[in-house]
Order: structure tokens, then C-alpha cells, then sequence
């Protein structure tokens, strides 16, 4: 069964309450999706590290529940 996009959501916002989320279905078929996360969770980590961080939040579902996930990590901008 897909995952839908408020789901995918609330797991990383579950993981990095900070994160601003945006889900996008590039499909229109529930299983391919592109997120685009910014979060100060990130700092200081490589960008293979970020998305591992995204994985995590998503509980072993990527590959499961959700074929295919498109990244996007940054970090918001200093003040």
C-alpha cells in the first residue's frame, strides 16, 4: 500500500520537529515522491548523512511502502 504525502511528512517532522517539509508526487501514483527538506538538524552532516537522517525518520518503510523517494536536504540560512 503507498504512503501518502501527509504521512511522509509527519515522520520526518516526527523526527526533526524543526523541518520545514515539502512533499511533491511526481507520478500521481502515490509511489513516486520528491521531498524537499530544510532543517538545522543538518548542519555539520554531508549530504549522504542528511538523507540517511531522512531514511531513519521514515522507519524502514523507503523501498517498502515507498518505492521512490527524490531528496532535496538543506540547511536553513544563518540569521
Amino acid at each position: 500500500m503507498p504512503m501518502n504525502p501527509a504521512e511522509i511528512e509527519g515522520m520526518i517532522k516526527t523526527a526533526m520537529p524543526d523541518a520545514e517539509v515539502r512533499i511533491e508526487d511526481l507520478r500521481g501514483d502515490g509511489d513516486h515522491y520528491a521531498a524537499y527538506i530544510v532543517s538545522a538538524a543538518f548542519r555539520g552532516k554531508t549530504r549522504v548523512q542528511q538523507h540517511q537522517m531522512v531514511y531513519e525518520a521514515l522507519q524502514g518503510r523507503m523501498g517498502n511502502e515507498l518505492h521512490a523517494l527524490a531528496l532535496q536536504t538543506s540547511t536553513p540560512p544563518e540569521a
